[in-house]
């Protein structure tokens, strides 16, 4: 296959929760492949510090303040997008939180639906509407970002295990609706990635890390962006609703 089959010059990508973290692994590698960018997340300055560095590496980067899990939002960043660009082309879905990380029978349900909310009603809202777009167009690359616990149950991780196994269902359902559009819809699903989000379950996983992770370590966030120029690209265009795991190893235990 021809890397150019890989070149994404001129597309322009959406990535939710892209000013830290495996979002703005994400965003470097999509952009080392030429893609032109809209990094969202609910801070603001996070996202403008990720855009400025990547700016001055040569990048059309442009920050914008939504939070996922509001409509009206989502709404704005689409229209500022279109505004900007005229067109989108790829929509990676990454915005999350790590849930309350709390045994099942002391959740509280605000703590339920704070991560119901962000993780799979924002999936949802940012597909939706993007994907009005590319259908309109006739074309376009949606990538969710579930998890090994889309298919593991986790310890202390039942609002948020529910949240990414919604999304891997929402990924296929969507693909199966979207694919007669040319609209391919995929996901990710990252085993221990290190983020700014989960010190705590990383200080467990890296006290026996050898036995958890068949790989020996755990991953970073720059291990997850290849896959995201993958699925991005024409390189990709016979998968439909798959789901690329991305873990070191720790679904074979």
């Amino acid at each position: 296959m021809s890397t150019s089959a890989f070149d994404l010059s001129g597309r322009v990508a959406i990535v939710t929760g892209g000013g830290r973290g495996i979002g703005l692994g994400i965003a470097r590698a999509l952009a080392s492949a030429g893609a032109r960018l809209l990094l969202c997340g609910r801070h603001l300055e996070t996202c403008e510090t990720a855009c400025a560095a990547l700016r001055a590496d040569g990048v059309d980067a442009m920050p914008w303040r939504c939070d996922v899990s509001r409509a009206h939002d989502v709404e704005d960043m689409v229209a500022g997008a279109m505004d900007r660009y005229g067109h989108i082309d790829i929509l990676v879905n990454n915005a999350g939180i790590g849930g309350a990380a709390k045994p099942a029978l002391e959740l509280t349900l605000e703590q339920w639906q704070e991560t119901l909310a962000i993780n799979l009603t924002g999936t949802f809202l940012c597909a939706q509407a993007v994907g009005r777009r590319m259908v309109q167009q006739g074309s376009g690359k949606i990538i969710n970002i579930a998890s090994v616990g889309s298919f593991i149950a986790l310890p202390c991780s039942l609002d948020y295990s529910a949240s990414k196994g919604g999304v891997l269902m929402l990924t296929r359902a969507l693909a199966l609706e979207l694919i007669r559009h040319n609209v391919h819809v995929n996901a990710i699903c990252p085993g221990y990635v290190e983020t700014q989000l989960n010190g705590e379950t990383l200080d467990r996983v890296a006290a026996d890390v050898g036995r958890k992770v068949p790989a020996g370590r755990v991953g970073i966030c720059d291990d997850i962006g290849g896959a995201a120029v993958f699925l991005a690209s024409s390189a990709s265009d016979y998968m439909v609703g798959a789901s690329v795991v991305i873990d070191g190893g720790v679904m074979l235990r």
